[in-house]
């Protein structure tokens, strides 16, 4: 089994080169640049982060209307392997652009979404808006936990012991804080809903 954590991909931070600026054909060129930049939708100039989220939330419409009877166990095995992935894609796809959280990488906010969508499909097209809304106010502001676990990752430095695994882990760290995100947004609509002042 390949050892991708080891795989002599270039860095720029480390190796001198140029600083890579990802287009099409860059991202083309891995399959894993194609899934962190969101099938290139991290290559949009303005909020790609809102523009990745964007395309998860039709993807998942979209996916709900050849598979609306989509099982539990089902949806959560596509999000723990959409997880796995993320770490993998965001992890070699950072390595290679030397920076761990590249603006375009944004494979973290479109499994995020899909966690929110999870939970509150089927719902009204206000509920669903909302939920776009609230996320990318915590995605982007960070407030609270959600800076102090990006910050973590981002100030994180590999030990002796951690070298082997420090692009998984930095992969890992692109996703959470993002995963927080949605986490925050899904405990806001259940206020909201437990109030009366929401309803699916």
């Amino acid at each position: 089994m390949t050892d991708f954590s080891s795989t002599n991909i270039p860095s720029p931070i480390n190796s001198g080169f140029m600083p890579i600026t990802p287009t099409a054909n860059w991202i083309k060129d891995r399959p894993w640049r194609l899934f962190a930049f969101g099938f290139g939708t991290g290559l949009s100039p303005i909020g790609p982060g809102t523009v990745g989220t964007l395309w998860a939330w039709i993807a998942c419409l979209a996916y709900h209307v050849f598979y609306p009877s989509l099982e539990t166990f089902e949806s959560i095995v596509l999000l723990v392997g959409g997880l796995i992935l993320g770490i993998i894609v965001c992890g070699l796809t950072g390595k290679e652009l030397g920076k761990t959280d590249h603006g375009g990488i944004v494979w973290d906010e479109i499994l995020a979404f899909w966690l929110i969508l999870f939970f509150i499909i089927p719902s009204s097209w206000l509920v669903q808006s909302l939920a776009f809304v609230l996320f990318r106010f915590f995605d982007i502001a960070k407030p609270g936990p959600i800076k102090m676990v990006d910050q973590y990752f981002k100030d994180w430095q590999p030990s002796p012991s951690t070298a082997p695994y420090a692009t998984w882990i930095r992969g890992f760290g692109v996703m959470v804080d993002d995963l927080f995100a949605a986490l925050a947004t899904l405990f806001v609509l259940s206020i909201l809903i437990r109030l009366g002042a929401l309803s699916l």
